[in-house]
């Protein structure tokens, strides 16, 4: 199984957040699944990939040349791959993925994880969307989609696309299992 998943390249302000993606990038080598991520060595990235390689798992970072010029990009992780764009950096995390995981970030995971999600919708592809809410972090968002449904913008079978997972141990229960869920519940 192969988890792409998405976080700040910030650390953010509560040290929790760092925690959590430490446990993900364990959990995933620890039960052989390989991580795909955007590459980044700073920030929740750099802790979820640090994590991973760290227990022996295989991280797969895909990195604009943009930002791998910055020098940003993580020397240390099994295949890092170095493409011309933002849109090429997701086609191909979900080329590689077999499901998606957002942990908490900025703009870019906002915008990552719910194109992945508007592409399920479409039928562009069929893989799990998990929005880790840890600590209530996206609980403005979840909101956001479920005023989506009540205003008539999202069905309620799509709003089941992204499934919301509140706790660490419900995410590290997901992670630890080699399988491609059809659909996680909370």
């Amino acid at each position: 199984m192969r988890w792409c998943v998405f976080c700040g390249s910030a650390p953010g302000n509560d040290p929790r957040f760092a925690g959590y993606a430490t446990a993900v990038g364990t959990a995933l080598a620890r039960a052989g699944n390989e991580l795909v991520y955007g590459g980044g060595r700073t920030g929740l990235m750099g802790a979820v990939a640090d994590a991973a390689v760290a227990a022996g798992g295989r991280v797969t970072g895909i990195i604009p040349q943009q930002l791998e010029d910055r020098e940003v990009a993580h020397r240390g992780i099994s295949d890092l791959r170095i493409v011309g764009t933002m849109h090429e950096r997701k086609a191909l995390m979900a080329e590689l993925s077999d499901g998606f995981i957002a942990l908490p970030g900025g703009f870019g995971t906002f915008e990552e994880f719910c194109e992945a999600v508007t592409w399920v919708q479409l039928g562009i592809q069929r893989k799990p969307c998990v929005l880790a809410n840890l600590a209530g972090y996206y609980d403005p968002l979840v909101a956001q989609f479920d005023r989506g449904r009540e205003r008539g913008f999202i069905s309620p079978a799509n709003r089941e696309i992204v499934q919301v997972l509140t706790s660490l141990e419900a995410l590290l229960d997901l992670v630890s299992r080699n399988t491609t869920p059809e659909r996680i519940l909370p």
